[in-house]
């Protein structure tokens, strides 16, 4: 099975959209879908960018890799936080293993993937890039050498959190176009056995424009000017990815793959708010406006619980002799953690009926638990509302973002497309999930993959 590997990337790209009776008319998808395989992905929990780009090609969890979001606790200090960009990531992902197998790789736009390490081959950093002044390629004169060729480099689209959504819209076709442009100038210019791109401007559209394109929002209105954006971006990027597939050949596997999926995000549960309300946080003194918990003087002798906001919750104990002034006896910890979980899964939303709440224990859904792990991780409405971290409101529910516009969050569901040129016939496979991706893409390029890689359902299908 050795021969090339083409992995398209599409970050929050919604199986509603690509599969079944009301997936729009994507003539390259479908295409690979009738020559290939192809399923409904499930993400990791939690179902975002970070951890899930890598949670997919490296084939473990979050807890293995001690990344539980873009922001993490570094120490069971109290403000201790890191980013995880690459170089929190410490398992080997595909191109690592591909590289010490002599393979030739490009690898462009991936998330988690600056600063930049070296490959066999070329890499261009993805979003987390902190602007277009940083060394974002390997190898180095690979930046200017593609500025050159191809033009400046876009990182990401710029405040994708605005109400100005004509001009965002711009933004984003514009964001995708030279995302597109720099993967067909490698695939041209570079010898490769394996190439990955990841478009992230499905993500960006999704988050601004939901409310606006998906009848199942709340706040949906038939016939206004964007009702039609999701289904023309969709085709458009639909074009794009066709002329790529035409580009590496017929002799050259395409894989197509997004992390997670999406769905209508009624509001946001203000955690902080329902937890002083609970009498588990106090504050030395109530912000006079609204204000991120960080910035708040919190009374932490007094304090057993805080949280954090983000598309998911999550739970931090102020546990004694692990935090410097923890309130939480260990040995209760374990009781207590249950109890909390029993208030969350009775919260009732702002219509009397219970809210649906799911409270998840790392040490439940990881094979192991590595660095400082959320000690709750809690999706709101099961995924149908925001984690806000600030406190201020009024209410502990709330129709206002904190960080901006944004009426989608990330559903549990991406999707899988696998056209290996074996004439599969289009075949559905169920019980995909992110972790069986990397020993299949191995497996497609004829290189073993670790033993602690599992396979599951998709590697069966391969075999």
């Amino acid at each position: 099975m050795s021969r090339r590997l083409l992995v398209l990337g599409l970050d929050c790209a919604t199986p509603q959209f690509v599969f079944g009776p009301n997936a729009f008319e994507l003539p390259n998808l479908r295409a690979l879908m009738r020559r290939g395989c192809w399923g409904r992905l499930e993400s990791c929990h939690p179902p975002i960018t970070v951890p899930a780009w890598a949670c997919m090609l490296s084939g473990k969890d979050p807890g293995t890799l001690g990344i539980y979001g873009f922001r993490n606790r570094r120490d069971y200090s109290y403000d201790n936080m890191f980013t995880a960009d690459a170089s929190a990531v410490r398992q080997p992902r595909v191109w690592d293993i591909l590289s010490r197998h002599g393979k030739r790789v490009v690898v462009l736009g991936v998330p988690q993937t600056y600063p930049v390490r070296p490959v066999n081959g070329w890499m261009v950093a993805g979003f987390l890039t902190p602007n277009e002044d940083a060394p974002y390629t390997y190898p180095r004169p690979l930046k200017e050498e593609l500025r050159r060729a191809v033009g400046e480099y876009l990182i990401d689209v710029k405040d994708f959190r605005t109400e100005d959504r004509p001009a965002l819209l711009e933004r984003l076709y514009a964001l995708m176009e030279n995302r597109f442009h720099y993967a067909r100038h490698l695939m041209e210019a570079k010898p490769w056995d394996f190439f990955m791109v990841v478009d992230m401007a499905i993500d960006r559209l999704h988050h601004a424009f939901w409310r606006f394109c998906e009848p199942t929002h709340p706040a949906f209105v038939p016939g206004n000017p964007f009702e039609h954006v999701f289904r023309d971006f969709y085709q458009a990027v639909d074009a794009r990815l066709g002329e790529l597939v035409e580009l590496a050949g017929e002799d050259t596997a395409v894989m197509l793959v997004s992390d997670h999926g999406a769905k209508s995000m009624v509001g946001g549960v203000c955690v902080n708010e329902w937890l002083l309300r609970e009498g588990l946080l106090t504050l030395k003194r109530r912000p006079e406006r609204r204000a991120r918990i960080e910035d708040c003087d919190i009374d932490w002798a007094r304090t057993r619980v805080w949280g954090s906001g983000g598309y998911y919750g999550r739970m931090f104990f102020n546990v004694a002799g692990r935090e410097p002034e923890g309130q939480v006896p260990a040995a209760a910890y374990e009781t207590f953690r249950d109890e909390l979980i029993s208030r969350i899964q009775e919260m009732h939303g702002p219509n009397g009926q219970l809210l649906g709440n799911r409270a998840l224990k790392p040490q439940d859904i990881y094979e192991n638990v590595e660095g400082v792990a959320p000690d709750l991780l809690v999706y709101w409405g099961d995924l149908g509302w925001r984690s806000v971290g600030s406190v201020g409101f009024d209410d502990i529910f709330t129709f206002e973002n904190d960080t901006g516009p944004d009426d989608a969050n990330h559903d549990y569901h991406g999707i899988f497309i696998l056209d290996d040129r074996t004439g599969r016939g289009g075949k559905e496979i169920e019980g995909l999930d992110l972790l069986s991706i990397a020993p299949a893409m191995l497996r497609l390029m004829d290189v073993p993959a670790p033993a602690d890689m599992r396979g599951g359902a998709l590697e069966e299908s391969l075999l």
